[in-house]
């Protein structure tokens, strides 16, 4: 049988399905038409070989053990070529080569009975073989159980000593011409087994999916077939029936194939779990009465001898079981009537407990939460009252109470505090040492105080009142008192947890609202900076451009007339010229352009991409007007992404796209250069400077590229 990694507990996200196939690495699984081709012709040679047994002449007829195993040979190798049709399953054809391997024994057993003692040695020796390799083989598959596969070294070579023990051994009879002792087989078999179910279960642990199913339906096969036979061996014991308890308790083992079949079924792979409960449950009630029985009627008693007595000793064990069935139904209702018969109206002192705990899984406020326990509390032990405080610090205030008494508050100093968080549940003359104020008007009646604590730390107080002439309290009484305090106080250190993680994420929202406010300032202060550049522009150089202009005609006509002071006229206006350059320079950077403003953001692209070094289509479907903030940070992020696709691929061509989707204007930017590996690459200041932009008015912005496949930029702004 082929070998697999040991199973994990976890398997990875890229791990492939248990079902479909082993991971990498792993051994590839059979063929599923060899497999069933393989399983059918074991089949045909279980068949074959069951009939050359059953017609082997052999002096008297077919005992009823002889005809159960030679069936049972039929059915585990039938059961093997139907479970062929689950993938998941690799040992039919081991299954159905032990089924062959058990009919040869028996056909051997039968043909080496009849005649002399040693007329048939041979026959007798490939009974005791086969025999043994049907052992081991139970081992073997037991081990790689359910999918076939033995995982890890320690099984395969465990596996392989057992099958090299087993032909030893085999052999060595053989020689001695010594056949297999049935009661010697009886007992190694069994032993066998039992040596490695500890093995099977630490493998079953670590399965998942569908071959935890597979394996809990061998399991279900398995505890059924042992049950049985169980019930057969103990019925035989006290009443003699069945007559033929080694055919009917080999019969139960169908159980078993027919689990197989059963586990190739995906329908049926999930009721797997609670069909085992229960089947271990009946089991086990089984095993507890069978006990029972032998120990009564055999240690203290005498065994049945005549029909009558047999038949009174099964009607009673029948009774019992039927008896042990109906009350596990009625437990519930039986349970209520007697706690109602006993306590009441009210519901047992340790009914609390349960109601208390479903209340904390319900998400249930705190201060609901509270005052319904102290209206258990109240309820369930007959009090006058039940109070819980609440608090930290030196100050604990009366949260609840019932009956309602107000607000009151308990001063505990620092050296009190300790001793009460680790008090146990306590009465008056405890309270009137380390908590005198909880007596204030009850000296005479009956008090305890449970500290509410967790982890060494007081966070409240469970204070209840009996009258004096009431029932006492009782150490059951106590014990509630004491988990209720426990389960109060894991609840009220949750509920500051959550305090504090809610006043965390407040103080996160906050620092997120101010960061996104001074983006926006910082986006607003530059768009600003840009408008007053290019009022500078207008009023500056501009009006350097303008004198030029004059004096160029001036030049013109004076040139005509002197020669020399037109040329000095020109040799100026070539610095005013370079002067004037340099000052445009310096304000073109980052100048708010007039047509964004008045035509909108799909003309202002359309005239940057005339304007681009690059070839630039510009596409805007459905495209209007938006908010200044929101045209400004798209066109200068689009702007910003073609001035880097002209610095990195001067020879690409671009495509800028402006759409609207689910509430948000979405534009990208995509080339046809060479693209980069975004892995390696960071952020760079254009990135920048678009991220902050977008972020300032809760936008995004991401890119895409591969070598070779060119670069997308795309973002995304809400628009309301």
């Amino acid at each position: 049988m082929p070998a697999r990694p040991a199973l994990n507990s976890t398997i990875p996200d890229n791990a492939a399905d248990p079902v479909a196939g082993p991971t990498s690495g792993a051994p590839a699984r059979s063929d599923p038409v060899r497999q069933r081709l393989a399983t059918g012709i074991l089949l045909a040679a279980t068949v074959v070989t069951v009939v050359v047994g059953l017609r082997a002449q052999q002096p008297g007829t077919l005992s009823a053990v002889q005809a159960v195993a030679f069936a049972l040979a039929l059915a585990f190798a039938l059961a093997a070529l139907v479970a062929t049709r689950d993938p998941g399953l690799t040992g039919q054809w081991q299954l159905a080569a032990l089924a062959l391997t058990g009919a040869i024994a028996l056909t051997a057993a039968r043909l080496g009975s009849a005649g002399p003692p040693g007329q048939h040695q041979p026959a007798r020796a490939v009974a005791g073989i086969a025999v043994l390799l049907v052992i081991a083989g139970t081992v073997h598959l037991v081990l790689a159980a359910p999918d076939g596969y033995l995982d890890g070294r320690r099984r395969r070579t465990a596996v392989a000593a057992v099958y090299l023990a087993a032909l030893a051994a085999g052999l060595a009879l053989a020689v001695t011409r010594h056949a297999v002792p049935v009661a010697a087989a009886a007992v190694i078999w069994p032993a066998a087994l039992a040596c490695s179910l500890p093995a099977a279960r630490r493998r079953y642990l670590r399965l998942g999916g569908r071959n935890r199913e597979r394996a809990r339906w061998l399991a279900v096969g398995a505890v059924v077939a042992a049950d049985a036979a169980l019930v057969c061996w103990v019925l035989h014991i006290l009443v003699g029936w069945p007559g033929s308890i080694a055919a009917v308790a080999a019969g139960a083992i169908v159980a078993l194939p027919t689990a197989l079949v059963v586990a190739t079924s995906t329908r049926l792979g999930s009721y797997a779990g609670r069909i085992l409960v229960h089947v271990l449950s009946l089991a086990g009630f089984t095993v507890v009465a069978s006990a029972i029985y032998l120990v009564i009627v055999l240690g203290l008693g005498q065994r049945p001898t005549d029909h009558a007595d047999r038949e009174i000793l099964g009607l009673s064990m029948l009774a019992a079981a039927g008896a042990a069935l109906g009350y596990l139904q009625a437990r519930e209702r039986l349970m209520t009537s007697a706690t109602r018969l006993v306590y009441g109206a009210r519901e047992a002192p340790d009914e609390v407990l349960r109601t208390f705990g479903g209340r904390m899984t319900r998400a249930v406020a705190m201060d609901e939460l509270l005052l319904q326990l102290a209206e258990s509390l109240r309820k369930t032990m007959a009090l006058t009252s039940a109070e819980v405080y609440t608090g930290s610090g030196e100050v604990l205030e009366r949260a609840v109470s019932v009956p309602d008494a107000g607000h009151r508050t308990l001063m505990i100093g620092d050296r009190e505090r300790p001793i009460i968080a680790r008090a146990e549940v306590s009465g008056t003359a405890w309270a009137s040492i380390w908590l005198p104020a909880v007596l204030d008007g009850r000296q005479r009646a009956q008090l305890r105080v449970a500290p509410i604590s967790h982890a060494g730390e007081l966070l409240g107080l469970l204070v209840v009142e009996r009258p004096a002439d009431g029932d006492s309290f009782t150490e059951e009484d106590e014990r509630v008192l004491t988990e209720l305090a426990r389960q109060a106080g894991l609840a009220l250190y949750n509920v500051r947890l959550d305090a504090a993680l809610q006043t965390t994420l407040d103080e996160l929202r906050r620092q997120a609202g101010e960061l996104r406010e001074s983006r926006a300032r910082i986006v607003a202060t530059a768009d600003a900076e840009r408008r007053r550049l290019e009022r500078d522009l207008h009023d500056g150089a501009q009006q350097h451009l303008v004198a030029l202009a004059v004096n160029l005609r001036l030049a013109t006509d004076i040139i005509a007339d002197d020669p020399a002071s037109g040329m000095e006229m020109l040799d100026q206006m070539v610095e005013d010229v370079q002067a004037t350059i340099r000052e445009v320079r310096e304000l073109a950077h980052g100048i708010y352009p007039p047509l964004l403003a008045g035509g909108g953001l799909a003309e202002a692209l359309r005239a940057a991409a005339n304007r681009a070094a690059i070839p630039v289509t510009v596409t805007a479907e459905g495209v209007g007007r938006y908010s200044q903030d929101i045209e400004t940070a798209v066109y200068f992020c689009c702007l910003e992404a073609l001035q880097n696709v002209g610095k990195h691929a001067p020879e690409a061509t671009a495509q800028v796209r402006l759409w609207e989707e689910s509430g948000g204007l979405l534009f990208s930017v995509s080339d046809n250069g060479p693209g980069f590996d975004v892995a390696r690459a960071h952020a760079g200041h254009g990135f920048m400077n678009m991220s902050d932009r977008l972020g300032a008015i809760g936008g995004t912005v991401r890119w895409e590229s591969q070598s070779g496949q060119g670069t997308t930029v795309t973002g995304s702004v809400p628009v309301a």
